[in-house]
């Protein structure tokens, strides 16, 4: 099976803000191991989010803040957008990546940081869940930072959307990966599988834990336990990762595993 990369020329643009995950040169190393792969990729172009998109996991004024710089708004809004793809295309039945900037999930609901405007994550599964596709979700967060924003909005929810959030917090890499599967292993009740997916984890980037083949690892878990609980409904978009030199071949491995 191949997977389908959800990519936008637009999310090159660097001029939206100064920060790590903004760094020209970022994306190009992923999208240049993507493009080498014919066979195993399919890059898909995403649409932006609507204003009512994000206003499913935002209120107004964290709305109209980040409308406030045009350029900000726009790059987060397809951002978003590239989300909802990932996560339309992995409900439809093919595993999706979304190769997207900003990151965002240390978005709330009415404030972010962290590089993060809005919460792509949350947009994306509640996208579906107004919908009525899904009704629970399972969510690996392996980013080197708690995905704060994710569990602000998804967890304790009110409207009967059930989201089940794992942030590993082992200290070394057997561990980890134990503790992964451990969960994932007992998890009984998922109607789509996703991952924000950060990798500044890596053992060559701020973390210094996780290894090329312990992402595919993450991601060969994540296949497998999908294909036993929701038909294979499963998807990634891409939150940390700042050594450029590694990490178009860390996003490379984690999706040989969940391809």
């Amino acid at each position: 099976m191949s997977i389908h990369i959800i990519f936008h020329e637009q999310y090159y643009n660097s001029d939206y803000a100064d920060d790590p995950a903004a760094l020209p040169g970022r994306l190009e190393g992923i999208m240049a191991v993507i493009k080498s792969k014919p066979d195993m990729y399919h890059i898909k172009k995403p649409e932006p989010a609507s204003d009512t998109d994000i206003l499913r996991a935002h209120g107004k004024g964290q709305l109209n803040i980040i409308k406030f710089n045009r350029l900000r708004y726009e790059l987060a809004a397809l951002a978003a957008g590239g989300a909802i793809k990932a996560a339309q295309t992995a409900y439809k039945g093919t595993p999706s990546f979304a190769v997207i900037r900003p990151p965002g999930h240390h978005a709330s609901a009415d404030s972010c940081w962290g590089f993060c405007d809005f919460n792509n994550m949350a947009i994306s599964l509640l996208k579906l869940y107004s919908e009525e596709k899904i009704q629970t979700a399972f969510i690996l967060d392996f980013d080197f930072h708690t995905g704060d924003g994710n569990i602000n909005i998804l967890e304790n929810r009110k409207d009967g959307f059930m989201v089940t959030i794992l942030n590993p917090g082992s200290v070394d890499r057997i561990n980890y990966l134990r503790e992964v599967e451990s969960v994932m292993d007992n998890l009984t009740d998922a109607d789509i599988l996703a991952a924000s997916a950060g990798f500044d984890h890596g053992i060559e980037d701020w973390g210094g834990l996780l290894s090329t083949e312990d992402y595919r690892e993450l991601g060969r878990m994540m296949k497998q336990t999908a294909e036993r609980l929701c038909q294979g409904r499963r998807f990634a978009i891409l939150e940390g990762g700042y050594n450029h030199a590694v990490l178009g071949r860390n996003v490379n491995s984690f999706c040989e595993g969940f391809e």
